[in-house]
């Protein structure tokens, strides 16, 4: 088990200038494929397509319907639009599936922030600048998203809970800005990333946990499989983290600090920062969600940026599994984009050059097993 004990290091500065990063961002411009259509201009929904269950990544009786909310980023992770139904190709355990409803979202979106901040005057500045990146999330969402702010040390603190009013996130904040705010040196993460599930499985519609940091975890009660579990059967929860661990590492090190954080056995933090990423990045999956690792505080509004971005504008896609059996077994999905002739779809920009491109989905669920 881990703590955060490194010792005295002076406060950095905030990071709030975000307003170059969000215009380039914007600039990106795409030539559609010719099978491509706005959103203005896709087929009516048929009779019986818009019949679904709500978005629950569990199978039953009365609920046959997968819900899946997909992402077709480019390398630089903007978001590509217009792609059609029939771009689109799900695997369900690399069984062909047919897609039974398609739409791009434009619902509002609930985002819960939880932030690692721990009572540590050593590391006050850099977890300040963490959860001070989270200014330029809350800026990107429109006026109909509500997001929430939540810190955790060896327990899970609502700075802010949710709403529309994005100055009240600036407020709790800055509310943070004085060292020892916080009530513990430990990092519970497991325990408050499950409440925080807990916390959004009540709410309806699209939702989020955007995930700040390092990974590491001091002693909680929940264990990384029982808690990977937990996500996998979650209901429309997307984890997408900022892990902040070689950001820390890079910190400390700038400072002479890291000798004296790091365990005896792992010289550097290698192993400490390597594993704790490992999970991070691993719970995003399972969700559909993403990690990023900025490599030091500049990063972070960048990497929220980004997140704002991705989460604003994604596929949904509902499909009836031709595995109906409700027997507790996890069901891996894939998804992918094909042409009219099946084949890999190649998308280009204006020039006509070639679009590298990744396609972004939870990676299966757990079909609900019935009770006897």
């Amino acid at each position: 088990m881990s703590k955060r004990n490194t010792c005295g290091l002076g406060r950095g500065p905030v990071i709030l200038a975000f307003l170059s990063l969000l215009s380039a961002a914007a600039s990106a411009q795409f030539r559609q494929p010719e099978h491509a259509v706005s959103a203005q201009q896709q087929s009516p929904v048929k009779p019986g397509e818009s019949d679904r269950v709500p978005p629950d990544f569990q199978i039953g009786v009365k609920a046959p319907d997968v819900n899946i909310d997909v992402s077709v980023l480019t390398s630089e992770g903007v978001f590509i639009p217009g792609l059609k139904k029939e771009n689109f190709k799900v695997l369900e355990d690399n069984v062909p599936q047919t897609i039974t409803s398609f739409n791009q979202m434009r619902d509002p979106i609930t985002a819960a922030i939880l932030a690692e901040f721990t009572n540590n005057d050593s590391v006050h500045a850099f977890d300040y600048d963490s959860l001070a990146g989270s200014w330029a999330f809350a800026q990107m969402l429109r006026k109909e998203d509500r997001v929430g702010l939540f810190s955790y040390d060896m327990k899970p603190h609502v700075l802010q809970d949710f709403t529309q009013d994005k100055r009240a996130i600036m407020g709790a904040i800055s509310s943070m800005a004085q060292p020892g705010m916080a009530m513990s040196a430990q990092t519970n993460l497991r325990d408050a990333l499950d409440e925080t599930v807990d916390r959004l499985e009540t709410l309806e519609g699209r939702k989020y946990i955007i995930l700040v940091s390092t990974g590491l975890d001091s002693s909680s009660k929940k264990t990384r499989e029982q808690l990977l579990r937990k996500v996998q059967s979650s209901k429309d929860i997307a984890i997408y983290c900022i892990s902040t661990g070689q950001a820390l590492r890079n910190y400390l090190e700038r400072r002479g600090q890291l000798k004296a954080f790091c365990p005896m056995t792992d010289v550097g933090c290698s192993n400490l920062f390597t594993q704790a990423n490992e999970e991070l990045t691993s719970l995003a999956r399972a969700s559909g969600g993403r990690c990023y690792q900025p490599q030091a505080e500049s990063g972070f509004v960048k990497g929220f940026i980004t997140i704002s971005q991705t989460i604003s504008n994604q596929y949904e896609i509902a499909y009836h599994p031709t595995n109906r059996a409700q027997d507790g077994s996890f069901r891996k999905i894939k998804v992918e984009l094909v042409d009219g002739t099946g084949r890999p779809l190649q998308l280009r920009d204006q020039q006509g050059r070639a679009i590298p491109y990744q396609v972004v989905s939870r990676e299966g669920y757990r079909a609900v097993e019935q009770a006897q």
